[in-house]
C-alpha cells in the first residue's frame, strides 16, 4: 500500500486522500481542495478577507500559504493556522490589496482531516471483513509500503475482489472515494488512485479501509455506521500489487496524518 498522502494541485497535479491542496488567485470567489475545504475570499475594505470551509463531517485542520515570494502582507502572517469543526467555517487571514500587482494573491490551502486534539483510547477493533480468515499479507512497518508515517500501523488483507467490508468500530462516514479503477505501481500516477473509506470514531481516531472495488461504497458521506455493518467491496485499485483491503487508524498530528497502533480481535 503506497502512502495515502500525496500532494500537490500547484504545479504538479495529484489527487490526495488524506489531505489536499489548491491554489488560488483574488479573481476567483472560492476553490475546492479535493472535496475537503474551500478557500474562499470575500472582498473587504482595501483587500480580501480569506476564509476556509470545511466540506466534511468531521473536524478538519487547515494551513494557507502564499505561493509567491516573498509572502504578501497578511494579518495574521502567513502561514496561517486553524481548526475548522465539521461542515463549518474560519477565518484565516485579512490579506490586503498588493501595491503595484492589480489585486492578485497567489495563496495555498492545505487541509488535513481530523483534529489535533484526538486522543485515541484503547479499543478492541472488529475484523474488518466478512472473510474472517482473511490472512495478513502486510503488518505493521512491512517493508514493502508500510515505512511511513502515516502507513507504519497499517495491516493489508488479502481478498478478492468483492469481498465484503465491515466496519471495524462504530462511527461517522467522513470521507468517500470510489470512482477509481485499475492498479499499478507507477507511485506518480497510481499513489493516489486507492478507493477508499473514510470514518470517524468518537474518540478523534480515523479508520481508512483503501484500495476498494470502483463504486464499491455501500455507505454515503456523513452516515452513522455501527460496528461490524458492511460499509463496501474490497478491490484493487490505486498503488497495489494485488487485489487486498488496506486497513488503519490515524490521528491527525499537526497536520500530518499519523498511523497508531491498534489491537484487532481474533477470528
Amino acid at each position: 500500500m503506497r502512502s495515502l498522502l500525496t500532494l500537490s494541485i500547484v504545479g504538479v497535479c495529484a489527487l490526495a486522500v488524506a489531505r489536499s491542496t489548491a491554489a488560488q488567485s483574488s479573481s476567483t470567489p472560492s476553490i475546492h481542495t479535493d472535496a475537503i475545504a474551500h478557500l474562499r475570499l470575500q472582498a473587504s475594505s482595501g483587500g480580501y478577507v480569506a476564509w476556509a470551509d470545511n466540506l466534511l463531517p468531521g473536524p478538519i485542520e487547515v494551513r494557507l500559504d502564499s505561493t509567491a515570494q516573498p509572502p504578501p502582507p497578511s494579518q495574521p502572517a502567513l502561514p496561517a493556522r486553524a481548526s475548522v469543526a465539521a461542515e463549518d467555517s474560519s477565518l484565516l487571514a485579512f490579506l490586503p490589496t498588493p501595491a503595484g500587482h492589480g489585486g492578485t494573491l497567489a495563496l495555498r490551502l492545505t487541509a488535513t482531516p481530523g483534529s489535533s486534539n484526538a486522543r485515541p483510547k484503547d479499543v478492541l477493533y472488529l475484523r474488518p471483513l466478512a472473510q474472517a480468515d482473511a490472512p495478513i499479507e502486510q503488518g505493521f512497518e512491512g517493508q514493502f509500503s508500510h515505512q511511513d508515517v502515516e502507513n507504519r500501523y497499517a495491516l493489508d488483507f488479502a481478498v478478492p475482489i468483492g469481498t465484503p467490508v465491515l466496519a471495524a468500530r462504530a462511527g461517522i462516514v467522513m470521507q468517500v472515494q470510489t470512482q477509481f479503477h485499475g492498479h499499478g505501481l507507477d507511485a506518480a500516477h497510481d499513489a493516489g488512485r486507492a478507493n477508499f473509506i473514510r470514518i470517524l470514531h468518537a474518540d478523534g481516531s480515523m479508520a481508512v479501509y483503501a484500495h476498494l472495488a470502483e463504486h464499491g461504497a455501500l455507505v454515503r458521506q456523513g452516515q452513522p455506521v455501527e460496528t461490524g455493518q458492511r460499509i463496501g467491496l474490497s478491490g484493487n485499485t490505486g498503488y497495489s500489487t494485488a487485489p487486498h483491503l488496506h486497513f488503519a487508524v490515524q490521528v491527525n498530528r499537526g497536520g500530518q496524518l499519523t498511523s497508531i497502533p491498534f489491537r484487532l480481535a481474533k477470528p
